[in-house]
C-alpha cells in the first residue's frame, strides 16, 4: 500500500508508541498484543542505506479492536485509512513462518511487542517478492552492502538456508530472484550496484506509470512482471 506521507526512523516510533496506548487504553492492560513489521519498515528501523518508506505491511497477532486502535492512531496523526496493515499476507512473500525468524525489536507500554525480519531472512523475503518496479532488488543489495561494511558478510548459503527455512525450497523462488542475487553475491560491487539496480526500479515504475495512464485496470499483481518484460523488449527493438 503506498502513501504520500513516509515513515522514517524519526516518526516511526512515534507512531507506534502511540499504538500501543491506544490499543491499552480500548483493551485494558491483560491483553498483550504481537505485530511483526516486514518489508520497508523493517528496512528503515534496521539498517541506514534507506531514510524512509511509504510501506508500512504487518503479521498482526492481536485482538480484532487493534484495528480501532490503528484507525484512531491515523486519525491523530492525519495517516490514511489502513496505514499499518496486513495486505502482505496476501503474497507469496507471506508465510507463518515468518514469526519463527523474526526478531524482538521494542516494547510500548507493556502491552505491544513489535518485531521486525533482518539480514538473509529479510532478503529471502524480499527475493522472493522480487518486483523491479519497488524497492525489493536494491533492497537486497542495501543489506548485504551494510553487512558487509559492518564485517559481518551474509554469504549464499546463508540466503539459501533463509529461503529454504522460510518456504521450504530454494527453487520456490522466481527465477529472476535467483539469478540477481547469484550474480550479486559472485560480484560483490555492492555500492556500484545499489545505485544502477536503484535506477532501473524507478524507470521501471515510469515504465509501468505510463503504461496504465494508457491501459487502466489492466496491470495486477500476477501479470505486472510479464507487462514490464514486454514493454522493455518493445523498446529495444525498435
Amino acid at each position: 500500500m503506498l502513501f504520500e506521507q513516509p515513515f522514517t526512523k524519526d516518526n516511526l516510533d512515534n507512531y507506534l508508541k502511540e499504538l500501543a496506548k491506544e490499543f491499552r487504553k480500548i483493551n485494558g492492560k491483560n491483553m498483550p498484543a504481537d505485530i511483526i513489521l516486514i518489508g520497508g519498515a523493517s528496512v528503515v528501523i534496521n539498517y541506514g542505506f534507506r531514510e524512509m518508506t511509504y510501506d508500512m505491511d504487518a503479521v498482526i497477532n492481536a485482538a480484532s479492536s487493534m484495528k480501532e486502535a490503528i484507525n484512531h492512531v491515523g486519525d491523530k496523526f492525519d495517516l490514511p485509512n489502513g496505514w499499518l496493515n496486513t495486505d502482505f499476507m496476501k503474497t507469496t512473500s507471506y508465510t507463518p513462518k515468518i514469526i519463527q525468524y523474526s526478531k524482538f525489536y521494542r516494547t510500548f507500554s507493556n502491552i505491544v511487542t513489535f518485531r521486525t525480519v533482518t539480514g538473509e531472512y529479510l532478503i529471502a523475503m524480499k527475493l522472493m517478492a522480487g518486483r523491479q518496479y519497488k524497492y525489493d532488488l536494491s533492497d537486497v543489495i542495501g543489506i548485504l552492502w551494510e553487512h558487509e561494511i559492518n564485517g559481518s558478510p551474509i554469504s549464499m548459503e546463508q540466503i539459501k538456508k533463509a529461503v529454504e527455512n522460510l518456504y521450504d525450497s530454494y527453487n520456490k523462488l522466481p527465477e529472476h530472484s535467483k539469478v540477481f542475487i547469484e550474480r550479486a553475491i559472485t560480484n560483490k560491487s555492492y555500492e556500484e550496484m545499489y545505485k544502477k539496480v536503484r535506477q532501473m526500479e524507478a524507470d521501471n515504475k515510469d515504465i509501468l506509470l505510463q503504461f496504465q495512464d494508457e491501459y487502466p485496470d489492466v496491470t495486477n499483481t500476477d501479470n505486472v512482471n510479464d507487462i514490464l518484460a514486454a514493454i522493455k523488449k518493445k523498446k529495444e527493438n525498435k
